[in-house]
């Protein structure tokens, strides 16, 4: 097929244009297409994650309703693998919660107490490891490892001043530290202002009396 001089000199351009960029289009072509292909993936993958992290939720919430050790041996197994396959899913911190919470329950404070551990250090939700440590304190209380749960409560957020001087003057005053314990509830009643929780606060500091 002849071409015109013009037309030619046009196809010499798109010769010369495509020596010169070709590989670089080939490649950015490449580039872009793998983008939207691992983007696809990833996207499929969180989602394929999160679907297993909730079936392994639904089953701990099962097993809370199950009594006996065999609840208890799918309580924790439940709640292992949500830890160990799914550490960062939103289902295994709040699995976690509820698993310490049916063995406590249930009087296992060890399992319980291990699952709050673990919540403290390695949850990312500031919400969630606040009431983790809350609710470690109280199984350290029923332990009687009153160092240590005095030691979950310091700097507390904002969100958990309140809740933490409350929980903090029933572990001085499992000690024997009245007076102590008496300024950690008015330090929480100032913090609950209108919280229900208040109420309780001030009929711990009135039995009390002139103590």
């Amino acid at each position: 097929m002849a071409y015109d001089l013009e037309e030619q000199e046009k196809l010499d351009a798109l010769r010369a244009w495509w020596d010169r960029y070709g590989t670089v289009c080939a490649v950015l072509v490449f580039v872009i297409v793998a983008g939207i292909v691992g983007w696809r993936g990833w996207q499929w993958y969180e989602g394929h994650q999160a679907g297993q992290a909730m079936s392994y939720f639904e089953a701990l919430e099962s097993a809370t309703r199950q009594q006996g050790d065999d609840g208890v041996a799918r309580i924790k197994a439940a709640s292992t693998t949500l830890r160990s396959d799914f550490p960062k899913s939103g289902y295994t911190s709040r699995g976690v919660l509820i698993a310490a919470q049916a063995l406590q329950s249930r009087k296992d404070l060890d399992g319980a107490r291990e699952q709050l551990e673990w919540l403290s250090k390695n949850g990312s939700d500031i919400s969630l490891v606040s009431l983790a440590k809350l609710r470690l304190a109280g199984v350290l209380l029923e332990q009687k490892q009153y160092d240590q749960a005095l030691a979950q409560l310091s700097s507390p957020s904002a969100a958990f001043a309140g809740l933490y001087a409350d929980r903090r003057g029933d572990i001085l005053i499992a000690q024997g530290k009245i007076a102590e314990a008496r300024t950690a509830w008015e330090n929480a009643l100032k913090e609950l202002g209108s919280d229900p929780v208040a109420q309780i606060v001030r009929l711990k500091i009135d039995a009390l009396g002139g103590a």
